[in-house]
């Protein structure tokens, strides 16, 4: 190995790494960023995928990027831009019937009204009831969770969280609860009547969640994504100009402008350890690099089976890391259309267009979605979410042209029968568009192009361990203290020097650049480094 040249080495450009790297290197230390692709962003990636049209390759909306990461990076300052969906979601019902969320709390409860007097009426209440929830989460998100089995430091993080929660009325520790281990069927069996106001919200349950809106747990699914706001507007969801690459890109701006090095094309084949702590890493081109301090942005899964050596882990914990649950039953894809989609239910073009468009009608609709998938491989009848990101950022297509994004669930993370998915795929992505063209007819015929993105394909080209967008499930037995597993929710793994930086970290996936933030916080008081 060469001479000590930097302080840390961070495994991993995605966006979270280059979160970590930020924050280092405004501390003042030498850091280095490795990234296998020959660009950085990890998931969140801005792509041409098809002549003329460009869109954000697997992440795909913004809403849980945290303001103060975006205030503190000066992201603003480096060419980010977030425009704020005209309205949240619209869910086309059948060819006659549709819902939406409004811009404002009256206009959601004057479309609800058109279903059901009650939903519109409560809806105030169960707003209000989900915030006081998201709020207990949102006051932890920037936190390190207390580490079982931990020191003092870990004990009184455990006391305050109890302390809050006891703090807390009757009717709020039940929200918690509720939202922390029930399902989200029942959660909103509590709340509407009417069954497709029940799925425009249950959507958020299944998003990059294998299971049925019907499983338990499932509800915490939904409060993770309600806890993010954009430009100030709380629960909102809002696109990144140029696509979600605009985000890595001010991100490594922001690294780099603070002395960051980043290397591309460079992927890391080995975690180097010797005498019980990391030394470096070893390149898949046979470099070896030096540095004290290991940030791995790359799944728990990867990090520990794939890139350390046998030995250099603790068999308990490996095992504990081997039975972690990976799969998000994803299907991604980017569609070239030569018009804007159009909707019997809700004809013309109009804010509808530029909101999340949800394809599930129903909470069983989605629940066969899941029991498919599990038996066939895919879904008959797949829940699929639409953007047309080109109806707000006319970069992304060319004049009169469309981008559509399709985010599709359920699909097995390993298909039945001795199927492979690059078999697969293609077959997949054409029932995908039929399926729109069912809500949106004339859809498929607009179809010019498109690029497909299997499980497996997300695991080839971005190394998510099972194509699990979140670097492992959202489960209880995933979360918070036990997340990536039980005794190392702090960040740091049982080796000297060595910390996890990813979505596999507090507080799951999503573009949050929660987890970079949190790691670099615990490196730089490790190393007892400076903080700024």
């Amino acid at each position: 190995m060469s001479g000590d040249r930097y302080d840390i080495i961070i495994v991993g450009g995605g966006h979270n790494g280059l979160t970590c790297a930020a924050y280092l290197a405004q501390a003042g230390r030498r850091v280095l960023v490795l990234e296998a692709r020959e660009r950085v962003g990890g998931a969140a990636v801005t792509e041409t995928f098809h002549p003329g049209f460009r869109n954000s390759l697997a992440s795909y909306t913004v809403s849980l990027l945290h303001p103060q990461i975006i205030d503190e990076l000066c992201l603003h300052d480096h060419g980010l831009e977030i425009v704020n969906r005209p309205i949240g979601n619209f869910m086309p019902i059948d060819q006659s019937r549709a819902l939406a969320t409004g811009a404002t709390l009256e206009e959601t409860q004057a479309e609800f009204a058109q279903h059901s007097r009650h939903d519109a009426r409560v809806l105030p209440d169960y707003y209000a009831w989900l915030e006081r929830a998201a709020a207990v989460l949102r006051a932890r998100l920037l936190e390190t969770p207390p580490n079982a089995g931990g020191g003092l430091a870990d004990l009184w993080r455990a006391g305050r969280l109890a302390n809050d929660l006891r703090k807390l009325d009757g009717e709020d520790r039940d929200a918690v609860l509720s939202l922390f281990t029930a399902s989200a069927a029942d959660v909103l069996d509590g709340w509407f009547e009417n069954p497709h106001i029940k799925a425009l919200f249950g959507f958020d349950a299944v998003v990059g969640n294998f299971a049925s809106p019907f499983a338990g747990g499932s509800a915490y699914v939904l409060l993770h994504h309600v806890f993010g706001d954009v430009n100030g507007v709380a629960g909102a969801w809002g696109h990144a100009m140029g696509g979600m690459g605009a985000i890595s890109d001010a991100m490594a701006m922001a690294a780099t402008t603070a002395g960051a090095d980043i290397r591309c094309a460079s992927a890391v084949s080995r975690v180097v350890v010797e005498d019980g702590r990391v030394v470096g890493v070893t390149l898949s081109d046979g470099t070896t690099l030096r540095a004290p301090v290991i940030a791995a942005n790359v799944t728990p899964k990867r990090l520990c089976l794939e890139l350390m050596a046998p030995g250099d882990l603790p068999e308990t914990f490996l095992k504990r890391v081997s039975r972690t649950r990976y799969g998000s039953g994803t299907f991604r894809m980017n569609v070239a259309l030569d018009r804007a989609p159009e909707f019997p239910s809700r004809p013309g073009a109009g804010s509808h267009l530029s909101a999340g468009i949800i394809m599930a009608p129903t909470l069983e609709y989605m629940e066969r979605a899941y029991s498919d998938a599990r038996t066939e491989g895919w879904s008959r009848e797949p829940i699929v979410e639409m953007l047309v990101p080109s109806t707000l950022d006319d970069s992304l297509a060319p004049k009169g042209k469309h981008v559509a994004s399709l985010f599709c669930q359920h699909v097995a993370p390993e298909l039945p029968n001795g199927q492979d998915w690059d078999d697969a795929r293609d077959t997949v992505a054409q029932h995908m568009i039929s399926t729109v063209d069912t809500f949106a007819p004339g859809f498929a015929d607009s179809v010019l192009g498109y690029k497909a993105l299997s499980p497996a394909d997300l695991e080839r080209m971005l190394g998510l361990t099972g194509g699990d967008i979140f670097h492992g499930a959202l489960a209880l037995n995933q979360l918070y203290s036990a997340r990536p597993v039980i005794g190392a929710a702090d960040y740091r793994l049982p080796v000297a020097g060595l910390y996890l930086c990813g979505s596999g970290a507090h507080p799951g996936g999503g573009v949050t650049g929660i987890p970079g933030y949190n790691a670099a916080r615990e490196i730089l008081k490790d190393r007892h480094w400076r903080t700024g």
